[in-house]
């Protein structure tokens, strides 16, 4: 049997040599970076996953091999034989690593051609992201995927480490489960063997996790694969991966210790970083109230102000009437901004509309008058109280959204996130942790006309509030908990319900009966029936932890082989029609699509 490589086994990789390896003989093996010809000398920069290595086919050393060097294009693979030597003086590239010397061939192989790439084996191409995932195995090959990728094997290595060291045990739950309620669509599996009946991907291993800690466990974690059905977006997939943590005899502070021991951990081992500790917490009112969001950026001011009630009762009808109607009004200052154009401010308003806003009024504040075609509707009185509240000072330009709360505070917090970037407010080198706590335990959906758990049906309520489950349940708060870094939702859990009667009364409150969610959750009602201990968990968002820590914008670009915002792989071509026989199989016939 035949070897290519023949005698030929490499001794390093393309980043490890440097002066102390001189007059070594080496083989290295990689990719052809890049291919130059200076008058007769034939240098390549040959590359693998670790870095670059330029190798020198010189006729003065061997004739032969130099004349062979000449069919050597970009992205072939090669095995090359040679002595480490000393680069030129005029020649060192101080940038790399391997900068100070090359490499002398005296033997090669070539192990494979390449058609020429679509775009350039490197950082910064000027390539679609369309072109880059339907060739992601080319895309892979580039020194910043590549970097991305070995920063994701680091992390989930220190995460590992972390956890096993902290007593968790590494425990694997099944894939091809029921459906459960976790917030979005679920993915559906026939089963052949089980005719019109279905298993679903799980959104997340949380009722198994809570199984775990009443089989006696103690202390679970996984690195794992998670589904969601859901609209896509930048930090977003419809498979991601998620560190799944969960403890017996446990509360919040000991969930949120033990998490910030981890993100020390993880950012100093792999990024080299100090992370103060402990992280700032901030209660669900206080972050909507302050920041309009329930993951506000911290890294930079601008906070918003409810002025509701100084403009209750002014003559400026659109504010008046807003609050008379149950809305609120809040102001945002941008600081040193009263430049802005009237066609900036107009796209501004734009911008907030798509957060539902129906409009958005502004002050410009000069030094000795307010320009706005909202200020003759206010008396001297409430003029003086909006620039204390507001604190206006010459140079201000104050944004204002009049609407329902969830309008109000989504547009001016996504306002001022917009802001915090275009105005340079943010240190991107920065990172900041924020702890957001005591959501409220249920939401109003106005689609489906009727309560649904904010994060899940399993989250304990406040002790106090267990008396308004049945009839102020808009009111009760929960013992639910987000980790926010740098305005990214990174983690999220909660202590969880651990007796039956409270989750029977969890469960009415989101109108099940009986019946229903002893079928959907029997089997949990009785294991919580046999001696359930107290206990919490946490899941990071390993894909946007990652993303940040990579500073890249989307997680695409953590994830090897990502898909697009419509949930296609451009590089297999998924999802893709099945045959006739497999349905007939799985007992399944297809409703023609309306085209």
């Amino acid at each position: 049997m035949s070897d290519q490589l023949g005698n030929m086994r490499r001794t390093h990789h393309c980043w490890e040599l440097n002066a102390s390896d001189v007059d070594k003989e080496v083989v290295l093996m990689g990719w052809v970076h890049r291919r130059r010809d200076h008058g007769g000398v034939i240098f390549v920069d040959l590359r693998d996953r670790e870095g670059i290595t330029q190798v020198v086919f010189n006729p003065k050393v061997d004739e032969k091999i130099h004349a062979k060097a000449h069919a050597i294009r970009n992205e072939y693979v090669l095995a090359v034989r040679g002595k480490v030597d000393m680069r030129p003086a005029d020649m060192l590239n101080p940038s790399l690593k391997t900068g100070e010397i090359e490499v002398a061939v005296t033997e090669f192989r070539l192990l494979n051609k390449a058609n020429t790439p679509p775009f350039m084996i490197e950082d910064a191409i000027d390539a679609s992201e369309t072109t880059r995932l339907k060739h992601r195995h080319l895309d892979l090959r580039r020194p910043e995927m590549q970097k991305n990728l070995i920063l994701r094997h680091q992390t989930t290595s220190a995460v590992r480490e972390y956890l096993n060291k902290n007593g968790f045990l590494d425990l694997e739950t099944p894939f091809l489960t029921r459906s459960t309620p976790e917030g979005a669509r679920d993915y559906l599996v026939p089963s052949r063997v089980n005719p019109g009946q279905f298993y679903a991907l799980p959104q997340s291993p949380q009722i198994f996790k809570q199984l775990f800690m009443i089989s006696g466990y103690d202390r679970y974690y996984q690195i794992v694969r998670c589904f969601r059905d859901e609209d896509l977006r930048a930090d977003r997939q419809p498979e991601f991966t998620q560190i799944d943590i969960e403890m017996s005899f446990v509360g919040e502070d000991d969930i949120m210790k033990l998490t910030e021991g981890l993100m020390v951990r993880l950012f100093k081992k792999v990024l080299g970083l100090k992370i103060k500790r402990p992280f700032s917490q901030l209660t669900y009112d206080e972050a909507v109230g302050r920041y309009g969001l329930d993951k506000p950026d911290t890294r930079f001011e601008l906070e918003l102000k409810d002025i509701s009630d100084v403009v209750a009762g002014s003559n400026f009808k659109v504010f008046a009437n807003a609050v008379k109607k149950g809305g609120i009004v809040k102001a945002l200052n941008a600081k040193g901004c009263i430049n802005f154009s009237r066609k900036e401010i107009d796209d501004l308003t734009d911008f907030v509309s798509v957060y539902r806003a129906k409009g958005m009024a502004w002050i410009k504040v000069k030094d000795n008058e307010w320009q706005s075609p909202i200020t003759k509707f206010f008396s001297d009185a409430e003029k003086e109280a909006l620039a204390e509240r507001i604190e206006m000072e010459p140079g201000d330009l104050v944004f204002f959204v009049a609407d329902q709360p969830k309008i109000v505070n989504e547009a001016l917090g996504h306002l001022r996130n917009h802001l915090g970037k275009t105005q340079g407010l943010i240190d991107e080198n920065d990172y900041h942790f924020l702890w957001v706590t005591r959501f409220p335990m249920f939401e109003y959906d106005e689609t489906e006309k009727r309560l649904q758990a904010l994060h899940h049906p399993f989250t304990s309520p406040l002790e106090e509030d267990y008396g308004r489950l049945e009839k102020e349940p808009l009111a009760v708060k929960s013992r639910a908990y987000d980790l926010v870094l740098n305005g990214f939702e990174i983690g999220g859990g909660s202590i969880r319900i651990h007796q039956r009667r409270l989750q029977e009364k969890v469960f009415k409150a989101l109108n099940m009966d009986r019946k229903t969610y002893e079928g959907k959750f029997g089997f949990l009602l009785d294991a919580l029936n046999s001696g359930a201990p107290p206990h919490g968990g946490i899941a990071i968002g390993f894909d946007r932890l990652v993303m940040l820590m990579c500073a890249q914008a989307s997680i695409r670009d953590v994830i090897a082989f990502p898909k697009t915002q419509k949930a296609a792989c451009l590089l297999t071509e998924a999802p893709s029609e099945t045959s006739k026989a497999q349905l007939d199989e799985l007992y399944l016939k297809l409703k023609p699509i309306a085209k």
